[in-house]
C-alpha cells in the first residue's frame, strides 16, 4: 500500500487530520488498532475550545455538534462555600466552549471518513515506523491476520502515549519533561440532569470536585482521590455524600442524585516529549504530550497539532517550501507549553496535596480570591480556558 500521509490512530486527532487532508485534496490512510465500536465508545474529553469547535465546523464535521452540543459561556469556581462565575464572552471578546463528548466527535468524523475519505482500517495494529529519518518512511502493520507495509511520504503518529510512533525517534535526540501527581480523579456518569447549567470547579479542604455533564440528562462528576484508588471501593451513596460535601455553598443550591452507570479513576500527570518531529515523522496529541484534565486541554491540544501539520503540508504542496513543516515542532510546542502551564496552574489551584499545610491552604484561597476580585486575573483564566490560537 502507498499513500501521501500515513496516520496511526483513529482518535479525534487522527480522524480530524484525515478530514482536513481530504478537504485539501491530499490522500491518507488511517490505521487503528481497535475496532470501530471501541473507538466510538471510549470515554475521554468533553470540552471543545472555541478554536476546536470552529475547525470542526470548517471541516464539515460540526452539524451534529451544533445541534446537540451544549455551548457554555462560563464556569463557576467554588471555594470557602462561595460561588464565583467566570464570564467567558465578556472577558475574551466573545469566545466560549462547547460541551460535546470525544465519543461523539469520533462518531461524526468516522462517518465522514468512511463515506467520503480515504481508507480507514480498524483492527490494523501498527507494529513499527521505519526509515522515519528518510524521505520514504514506512509503517509496518498487522491487519486481518497478516503483516503489511504502508509506504508514505509522511507519517503522523496520533497513537497515544503507548503507541509505536514516538519510539521511532532516536532516544539521543529527545528530551522528556514530566510530572506525576499524588492523586487522581474518581469519575462517574450518572443518569440525572446536571445540577448546574455550567461546569463547577470546587476547591475544598477534603479535595477537589468537578461538576460536568454529557447531555441535559446525563451528569459527569469527579472527585479528587489518592493515587491508585480502586473505584469499586467507593459505594454509590458514599460518592454522592462526598460530592455534596465538596460542592457545599452558603445559599440554597443542592446536588441532584441519580443512578450511577459508570465509575473509573483517571491518573494525573504532565508529560512533554521534545521534539515532536523527526524527519518525516510527526507526533500529535498524547503521543507527544499529556496534561492533567483540570484545564480541559488534551483533545484541544491534539486538534491544534493536526491543524498545524495540515496547514504546513498544504503550504508545502502549494509553494514547494518546507518552512512550515520544518517549524512544526517549535510551532506546536509553544502552544503545548502554555497549555501545560495552565493545566498545572488549575491543578495546583484547586487540588489539596497530601500533607498540605495551613499556609498552603491559605495561599490557594488567596489565589482564588484574586481571580474573583481582579478582572485581569479572571481574564487570564478565561483566555486560557477558551483556547490558545492554533499555530
Amino acid at each position: 500500500m502507498r499513500t501521501t500521509v500515513g496516520i496511526i490512530g483513529a482518535g479525534p486527532a487522527g480522524l480530524l487530520l484525515a478530514r482536513l487532508l481530504h478537504n485539501a485534496g491530499i490522500d491518507s490512510v488511517v490505521l487503528e488498532s481497535r475496532d470501530r465500536a471501541y473507538v466510538e465508545r471510549r470515554q475521554r474529553a468533553g470540552i471543545l475550545e472555541q478554536g476546536t469547535a470552529d475547525v470542526l465546523r470548517v471541516a464539515g464535521a460540526g452539524e451534529r455538534m451544533d445541534r446537540e452540543g451544549l455551548r457554555h459561556d462560563g464556569i463557576e469556581l467554588r471555594f470557602d462555600r462561595t460561588r464565583h462565575r467566570v464570564d467567558f464572552p465578556g472577558l475574551t471578546g466573545g469566545r466560549s466552549v462547547m460541551v460535546y463528548a470525544q465519543t461523539e466527535v469520533c462518531k461524526d468524523l468516522i462517518a465522514l471518513q468512511l463515506r467520503e475519505g480515504g481508507p480507514l482500517l480498524f483492527e490494523a495494529e501498527a507494529l513499527a515506523v521505519e526509515d522515519a529519518g528518510t524521505d520514504t518512511p514506512r509503517i509496518r502493520f498487522r491487519h486481518e491476520g497478516r503483516e503489511d507495509v504502508l509506504e508514505c511520504s509522511y507519517v503522523v503518529g496520533c497513537d497515544g502515549f503507548w503507541g509505536v510512533a514516538r519510539k521511532a525517534i532516536p532516544a539521543g535526540l529527545t528530551q522528556v519533561f514530566e510530572r506525576t501527581y499524588p492523586f487522581g480523579w474518581l469519575g462517574i456518569l450518572a443518569d440525572v440532569p446536571p445540577s448546574h447549567d455550567e461546569l463547577v470547579y470546587a476547591r475544598h479542604d477534603r479535595g477537589f470536585a468537578l461538576l460536568s455533564m454529557r447531555s441535559p440528562a446525563v451528569s459527569r462528576l469527579y472527585l479528587q482521590v489518592p493515587d491508585g484508588t480502586d473505584p469499586a471501593a467507593w459505594a454509590d451513596e458514599e460518592i454522592w455524600d462526598e460530592l455534596e460535601r465538596r460542592f457545599e455553598t452558603a445559599d440554597d443550591w443542592y446536588l441532584q442524585r441519580g443512578p450511577i452507570t459508570q465509575k473509573s479513576v483517571t491518573p494525573m500527570r504532565s508529560f512533554v516529549h521534545e521534539p515532536m518531529r523527526h524527519g518525516r515523522l510527526f507526533l500529535a496529541g498524547d503521543a507527544a504530550h499529556i496534561v492533567p484534565p483540570t484545564g480541559a486541554k488534551g483533545l484541544n491540544l491534539a486538534a491544534g497539532d493536526v491543524v498545524t501539520f495540515a496547514r504546513a503540508l498544504v503550504h508545502r504542496q502549494e509553494t514547494g517550501s518546507p518552512e512550515l513543516l520544518d517549524a512544526y515542532s517549535q510551532t506546536c510546542l509553544r502552544r503545548v507549553w502554555q497549555a501545560e502551564r495552565f493545566s498545572y496552574d488549575m491543578t495546583t489551584l484547586l487540588h489539596r496535596a497530601p500533607g498540605a499545610t495551613p499556609f498552603e491552604d491559605r495561599l490557594q484561597l488567596a489565589r482564588l480570591e484574586r481571580i474573583a476580585s481582579s478582572r485581569a486575573a479572571e481574564t487570564d483564566l478565561a483566555e486560557a480556558y477558551t483556547g490558545f490560537p492554533f499555530g
